[in-house]
């Protein structure tokens, strides 16, 4: 992914992600969005099953995903909020992503979600919440067709 492109525009695009196969989808995976090349590394730290590498420390890390998961414990340590975990069951969807706002939303909420812009592109309803490293890690139900796209959520209070 080019960080010139990134750069100029604020955000990446779906194009610029290693798309998991639909199999991969299935199980569930992390979705790594990190474009910054600092030293930082804690998510190659907390994979249980060695999905996540990096070349250096100043990097980006990168994810394999015939090795991951799905399990998130790399959603709640990264500094940037820029790990999510996706997967498909039926006709749903599945994002698990990090929630840093209070209050932190209950599980069966009704909640907009949001792309990497911030603009709402549907409704979703939290199917899970829990707290990890002091940061919320919320798992949301959307259309399947969505989970390369919701990125955040708005609670409707």
């Amino acid at each position: 992914m080019s960080l010139k492109d990134y750069e100029r525009t604020g955000t990446i695009t779906v194009d610029e992600i290693k798309m998991p196969s639909e199999e991969h989808l299935k199980r569930g995976v992390a979705i790594i969005e990190c474009v910054q090349e600092i030293p930082c590394n804690p998510c190659v730290d907390a994979c249980p099953f060695g999905a996540i590498s990096m070349e250096k420390l100043n990097a980006t890390p990168k994810i394999d995903y015939d090795k991951c998961k799905g399990c998130g414990k790399c959603v709640s340590v990264c500094p940037g909020l820029a790990i999510f975990v996706v997967r498909i069951r039926g006709e749903n969807g599945f994002v698990t992503l990090p929630y840093e706002m209070l209050p932190i939303p209950e599980k069966g909420e009704v909640v907009d979600v949001l792309n990497r812009e911030g603009k709402v592109i549907g409704e979703g309803e939290i199917t899970n919440v829990r707290v990890e490293n002091r940061t919320g890690v919320i798992t949301v139900r959307v259309d399947k067709n969505l989970i390369m796209e919701v990125r955040n959520i708005c609670p409707k209070r």
